[in-house]
């Protein structure tokens, strides 16, 4: 084996082991200890249902007063729209 094929096998070696380090969340820290990112924890779905809700709701919201904002009809009906928004912010 000459000196080039050995440099491009050492490159490949090393590129698959961090290839497999991202695919698996091995990370290191400053000192070079290595630890794993947990990525599947039940605290992170349940934290991430929680804010998808969450985005989804002032969606909601950002929706309605766009509507409200651009509707040229009476107060009465704006007045009401404030209303279904105060008792989904309630519920």
């Amino acid at each position: 084996m000459n000196p080039f094929e050995m440099v491009v096998a050492i490159i490949v070696v090393v590129t698959i082991g961090r290839v497999l380090q991202a695919r698996y969340g091995i990370r290191k820290d400053w000192r070079g200890n290595e630890y794993q990112v947990d990525r599947n924890d039940g605290a992170s779905a349940a934290e991430n249902a929680r804010l998808r809700e969450e985005v989804r709701t002032l969606k909601d919201r950002v929706q309605v007063l766009e509507r409200v904002i651009t509707d040229n009809d009476s107060s009465l009906r704006l007045d009401r729209e404030i209303e279904k928004l105060r008792d989904k912010n309630e519920a």
